[in-house]
């Protein structure tokens, strides 16, 4: 595997940093997958699929998000988006990314893969670029949440009014990811909802670019991005014709242990969209590319892409 680094400027003027994974030279590529990484975690994170995906002639995309890893540039900036409208300009960044991408590769078939948070940057971006690629991968998500949205905006409205939109919300962090390890005691640390190998969990829990406490403007931003996404208007903009692959732990908190997942997928029929395919992992957790199980996980991955 080749693996490069590179940077572009995006609209407001940051710069946001990428990898690019590439097969051998003597492997013909079969197309390209970009990645969209989850909340308080950083791309590097999936070179080990990279890895995979080239050994099988995809090339692979992944750009750290504003406020995480290589873009936030310094830990202090890690969990900030921006002064306003945080979410739209992940997705657009995404969507630069895919064009710079459509340029270097005009005819190889694009997937993208959003993993966590980086899955309901996914499920926006097919509302508003779903016919620029050929196929969409949601790992780790969920489906519509509600009234608990509007909750947690008045939550983080009242954070950035009393202390601005910089400071630490340890109370959305708590309310939000507070109850995820409730199902796995006793645990040994707090993120044992992530995956069953602690192998994984400790290697999150040492980058200090993973974990941390995001800011009341993150998830001001998070949580009216969400609200965009379960919008009737918006959701109705998703391609008819798009494939979808969905994958979840049958224990992922983030998807209320499948139901969430099971509602959004019923959503997404209730549309029109036909082509949708789905695997659930008896007793997986949230990040199921990282689970004691991964190399079936990316197996399954690897042969819904080969039938595209």
């Amino acid at each position: 595997m080749i693996t490069q680094e590179f940077s572009f400027m995006d609209g407001e003027n940051i710069r946001i940093f990428y990898y690019k994974w590439s097969p051998e030279d003597k492997v013909k590529p079969k197309g390209v997958v970009q990645i969209s990484h989850g909340m308080a975690e950083v791309s590097g994170r999936y070179e080990r699929l990279a890895e995979a995906l080239t050994a099988e002639g995809y090339i692979v995309y992944a750009n750290d998000h504003r406020g995480h890893g290589k873009t936030a540039a310094g830990l202090k900036n890690v969990g900030y988006l921006g002064d306003a409208e945080g979410f739209s300009w992940l997705v657009k960044d995404m969507r630069q990314l895919s064009q710079i991408v459509k340029s270097e590769y005009p005819i190889l078939p694009l997937y993208l893969l959003g993993h966590s948070m980086g899955s309901f940057l996914s499920q926006r971006y097919v509302q508003l670029y779903g016919n620029d690629i050929d196929g969409l991968i949601l790992s780790g998500t969920n489906g519509r949440q509600g009234l608990i949205l509007d909750f947690g905006l008045i939550i983080a409205w009242m954070e950035i009014k009393l202390k601005g939109r910089k400071t630490r919300s340890k109370i959305l962090n708590s309310l939000s990811f507070g109850s995820y390890n409730n199902s796995f005691k006793p645990a040994r640390t707090g993120f044992d909802w992530l995956s069953r190998d602690k192998k994984e969990v400790d290697k999150y829990i040492r980058d200090e670019y993973c974990g941390g406490v995001f800011t009341a403007g993150f998830f001001y931003d998070f949580f009216k991005g969400l609200k965009d996404i379960e919008n009737p208007s918006n959701m109705a903009l998703v391609p008819k014709d798009l494939p979808i692959f969905i994958f979840s732990g049958e224990k992922d908190p983030v998807g209320a242990c499948t139901k969430g997942v099971l509602k959004l997928i019923d959503e997404y029929k209730s549309l029109g969209i036909k082509d949708i395919t789905y695997r659930f992992y008896k007793d997986g957790r949230h990040e199921m590319l990282n689970e004691i199980n991964r190399d079936q996980v990316i197996s399954d991955l690897i042969g819904w892409l080969s039938l595209r």
